[in-house]
């Protein structure tokens, strides 16, 4: 039987070169990066290049970049610390952001008794930007969370529209880069942005680790408290041979940008043709069959299968060795059905099973055909 991993939007597979980096630093720099002595300014030292080499690539200060446990933890810190410590009275948001975003924002709903206002999707799923810009007519301050990427449909946000909108009428911006940093090039000198969460395992990194883009003099306050690492922002022993590899990770990610994104490009539109060409009926979700609308990485399908089939697809595909995902793999214990999907598809579709198969540099043309021969197989 074959193994097929297609689920590289809920975690990537590391690169060789990152865990070969990973065991040395583990292995040769076992200092605390806040000790003093020789074994602590070693292990400081990587993690402060590290922060440089993060930087370098986002066209900001290494003062801006924060090492946090992943973007979930980033967006947490940028959400609550605007509420709490900034003066925000409002925030603006959409209704298929990643749950690390909806459910903070939920939660300061409730805790501060803020407003929170939803953007107007389009059917496809995107940001209607003369909703946004009204939503913004406000005297309360505000902040605007919209992700760059969605991670079940792909879909792209025109991050540089909406940062001009938010200056113009100043508001701040929070955005949850986890599934672009890595895949898009951002020049965050080019985009008016406040805070950025972004992960290392999206990119071909290891899990544990990402960092927070936090605009310099923004006033963020810390969400965790002990220690002065991370310039105050996050208190706590700093993984060492997280940072190193979440460097190393970046650097290859964006070093071979251009050749890697042509190559899964060109599987991901191999994919929709061999789907078109035997399966008809199948759609697809959102704009992901869009390449000039949504992320090359992703491609969400609604396949033509009977209702009292759909609950077991997922589990067949997995006895054929096959992994992809109906959804954000965050809500893979929930009962509950895509929030994402539920807001662009109707009724009868939402009956139909949805996957999302997701790509990396990892995949080929052959396990595309192997899926393919499996879902008709089933079908």
């Amino acid at each position: 039987m074959k193994s097929v991993y297609f689920d590289s939007a809920a975690t990537t597979q590391l690169r060789p070169e990152v865990i070969e980096k990973m065991t040395r630093v583990m292995h040769d720099c076992y200092g605390n990066a806040s000790s003093t002595h020789s074994f602590g300014r070693n292990a400081k030292a990587m993690v402060e290049q590290a922060r440089k080499t993060v930087a370098s690539y986002l066209n900001v200060s290494a003062s801006e970049i924060i090492f946090t446990s992943g973007g979930t933890e980033a967006d947490n810190l940028a959400l609550l610390s605007a509420v709490r410590d900034l003066g925000v009275k409002k925030i603006i948001t959409s209704r298929i952001e990643h749950h690390a975003v909806l459910y903070t924002v939920q939660q300061l709903e409730r805790e501060y008794g803020i407003v929170v206002k939803y953007v107007d999707l389009d059917d496809n799923g995107h940001v209607d930007y003369n909703h946004l810009e009204e939503l913004l007519q406000s005297s309360k301050k505000t902040l605007v969370s919209l992700m760059h990427v969605n991670n079940e449909i792909g879909n792209v946000l025109d991050i540089k529209r909406v940062g001009e909108l938010c200056k113009a009428n100043d508001a701040m911006f929070h955005s949850d880069t986890v599934q672009s940093v890595g895949h898009y090039k951002l020049d965050l000198q080019e985009i008016s942005i406040d805070f950025m969460a972004v992960s290392a395992h999206k990119f071909h990194g290891p899990k544990g680790v990402g960092f927070a883009f936090v605009r310099k003099n923004s006033g963020l306050k810390p969400l965790i408290f002990g220690g002065e690492q991370e310039r105050g922002y996050r208190a706590g022993t700093e993984a060492v041979h997280n940072i190193v590899g979440l460097e190393e990770a970046l650097k290859l990610a964006y070093d071979n940008l251009e050749e890697e994104k042509a190559y899964i490009i060109d599987l991901k539109k191999y994919f929709i043709q061999q789907l078109q060409a035997n399966f008809p009926e199948v759609t697809f979700n959102g704009s992901c069959a869009n390449f000039e609308k949504s992320s090359y990485t992703v491609l969400n399908v609604c396949l033509p299968i009977a209702p009292e089939k759909a609950p077991i697809l997922l589990f067949q595909l997995d006895l054929k060795g096959i992994a992809c995902s109906k959804g954000s793999a965050c809500q893979s214990g929930s009962a509950k059905g895509s929030h994402v999907l539920s807001q662009i598809l109707c009724y009868e579709d939402m009956q139909k099973p949805s996957l999302r198969f997701s790509f990396s540099k990892f995949n080929t043309k052959d396990e595309v055909d192997y899926v393919i021969e499996v879902l008709k197989e089933f079908v």
